[in-house]
């Protein structure tokens, strides 16, 4: 049985795990990582990347069949296309393993030493980590938990044949006929919409009064807009039953009473939960915010020298949060004074049109108590939207009415992902109104439609 020693362990090689090891490793600690796939994690392998690179090719090929048939606006016009969607698999795993040969790259630049296998816990500064040339054992001074989330499994409706996670749904190898998705969260709406866009009969299941509940009204309308101009069918409180006795349809229940509904496959995306069952955590004595683990400003577990990080530790379960909170907890380790003091986690939904959101909406400002300005600019009236074809939505400022400091930042529209990092770092740098108003945006952007709100939001926008 070999044994290893070092400063500190990092189990789990996603986002916020490789980010923390590659920190450490530049600091000078001696460090060592356990991955039990490859490199990357979910978002990596299974997750974001394959899934947005599923999007985009799905966007490509709807744009082509618009201009196969005679839709396309700007002149366009190409031959009846067709999807293998072997080959887009094939495309999307090919970047998949760029990425993920990038971070073996990285971690052994930062001389991080990298361990493939399954780990279990002896105690809090030990694991057996079983490779495939036998068991190997890691002690370490300090530990860090980065081992992620899963797909939450319904019981009524187990992982199996027709019915698969997003996992399943990254990899197959025809387009279904009908595809059912129980769940209009994010990841529900997201593939579902890029299946649609790929030839699939798509029907959304979900149980709450609205898809995107995380999302207020006005964000989600323009994405329910697109939805039913596709045909995408769209029940919600509705609960999904089970599968019907011959097993090629979902029964679910709604206002309606109860209804079967054909399908090929029965995309179930109603979350994720914590992957911190399997490995030994269960046998640690560490303190639980429900299925998490409980972690103070320092991503500091109740075990002293035991440190948890991103999806394992509870919402909002991003990458970007677990990349953060990763490199603060290798400064800790290295000696360096951080606390979590972040003002806003930006959150994306990749659903068409897109949504954005940082900091506070009106309803959660007016919640805590603020009274709020708030300024709204269309894309209708934006002319980088109109010569792209694509005027659908609008960018939101919330201020506190009293000094403007702004509160929140939201749009939906598309490609307004890209507006997250100027909505977080406004809010960081604590901006004003005043300071957006006054900041020379690029003509013609998507961007400006930010200045706009913040314009009308003071009472006079220059372009509605």
């Amino acid at each position: 049985m070999k044994e290893i020693s070092c400063k500190l362990l990092v189990i789990g090689a996603g986002p916020g795990g490789y980010a923390c090891a590659i920190r450490a490793g530049q600091l000078g600690i001696d460090t060592v990582i356990v991955e039990a796939s490859k490199p990357g994690g979910t978002c990596l392998t299974i997750g974001c990347i394959p899934s947005k690179a599923l999007i985009h090719a799905a966007e490509v090929f709807d744009a082509t069949r618009q201009m196969a048939g005679g839709r396309a606006a700007m002149g366009i016009r190409v031959d009846p296309p067709s999807i293998d969607l072997a080959g887009t698999m094939a495309w999307k795993d090919g970047i998949v393993g760029r990425l993920t040969s990038g971070v073996s790259g990285l971690l052994q630049k930062a001389r991080v030493k990298i361990v493939s296998g399954r780990t279990r816990f002896r105690d809090g500064k030990t694991v057996e980590v079983n490779t495939e040339t036998g068991q190997q054992i890691v002690r370490a001074e300090t530990v860090v938990i980065a081992t992620g989330s899963d797909p939450v499994e319904l019981p009524a409706l187990p992982f199996g044949e027709r019915v698969i996670s997003s996992t399943e749904a990254l990899s197959l190898r025809e387009v279904p006929n009908r595809l059912i998705v129980v769940g209009g969260g994010y990841i529900g709406l997201e593939l579902g919409t890029a299946f649609a866009k790929l030839g699939s009969n798509v029907t959304v299941v979900e149980a709450t009064a609205q898809v995107l509940p995380i999302y207020d009204a006005d964000l989600v309308k323009p994405v329910t807009r697109r939805l039913a101009d596709r045909g995408i069918r769209v029940f919600t409180n509705t609960k999904a039953i089970g599968l019907s006795e011959t097993g090629d349809a979902l029964n679910v229940e709604g206002p309606d009473g109860q209804q079967e509904l054909p399908a090929d496959h029965i995309l179930v995306a109603v979350g994720r939960r914590p992957r911190s069952v399997g490995s030994g955590l269960e046998d640690l004595d560490l303190d639980r915010s429900g299925p998490y683990l409980r972690i103070d400003d320092r991503c500091r577990t109740s075990m002293r020298g035991v440190y948890a990080i991103g999806d394992v530790t509870g919402e909002p379960m991003l990458a970007h949060r677990a990349i953060a909170q990763g490199e603060m907890v290798a400064e800790i380790v290295a000696g360096k004074k951080r606390a979590w003091d972040k003002r806003c986690i930006p959150s994306i939904c990749f659903t068409d049109p897109e949504i954005v959101s940082a900091g506070l909406s009106p309803s959660e400002a007016r919640a805590q108590g603020y009274e709020v300005k708030v300024g709204q600019f269309p894309f209708t009236a934006n002319g980088r939207a109109m010569t792209m074809l694509d005027e659908d939505g609008f960018v939101r400022v919330v201020a506190r009415a009293d000094t403007n400091l702004v509160l929140g930042l939201q749009a939906v529209g598309s490609g307004v992902s890209e507006l997250s990092a100027a909505f977080s770092l406004a809010i960081e740098m604590g901006t004003r109104l005043e300071d957006i108003a006054a900041t020379i945006h690029a003509h013609p952007t998507r961007s400006e439609a930010l200045q706009e709100a913040a314009l009308k939001a003071m009472g006079h926008a220059l372009h509605i």
